[in-house]
């Protein structure tokens, strides 16, 4: 199975007042990878495909500072129904695990909002990436 990794500068605006990153962050890396997954392996603009964020589930293992410089997020889809699609996250620090998660994504109908299929393309491109 393929995995998908993009790499996130950390930024200062990131830190909060006890000198980590603040865990609200977490998200957001999260969030970027999944554009960026969505940009490199569909050849999508997430900001135009019609879906909506289900869940998000984090579980924080140590934490980032600074110093930092960059977290690793690895990216797998754990399951690909027939609306949804569920995203299992790594968070890594020079390979070390700093975070876990599990994204599930529901695609939606354009102009109803009610859930809809997986486009064809996307489920073909995540399956073909991932080995499905």
């Amino acid at each position: 199975m393929s995995t998908y990794t993009t790499e996130i500068d950390i930024r200062f605006r990131d830190i909060d007042a006890m000198g980590h990153v603040n865990n609200a962050v977490y998200a957001t890396y999260v969030e970027q990878a999944r554009t960026e997954y969505f940009r490199d392996v569909l050849d999508a603009d997430l900001s135009r495909v019609s879906t909506v964020l289900a869940s998000l589930s984090l579980d924080f293992r140590r934490p980032v500072e600074l110093t930092d410089g960059a977290v690793a997020v690895k990216l797998d889809v754990a399951e690909l129904g027939r609306s949804s699609v569920t995203m299992t996250h790594e968070l890594r620090v020079d390979g070390e695990l700093v975070a876990e998660g599990e994204a599930t994504l529901v695609s939606l109908d354009p102009d109803s909002g009610e859930p809809a299929p997986v486009p064809p393309a996307f489920r073909e491109g995540m399956a073909s990436y991932h080995e499905l």
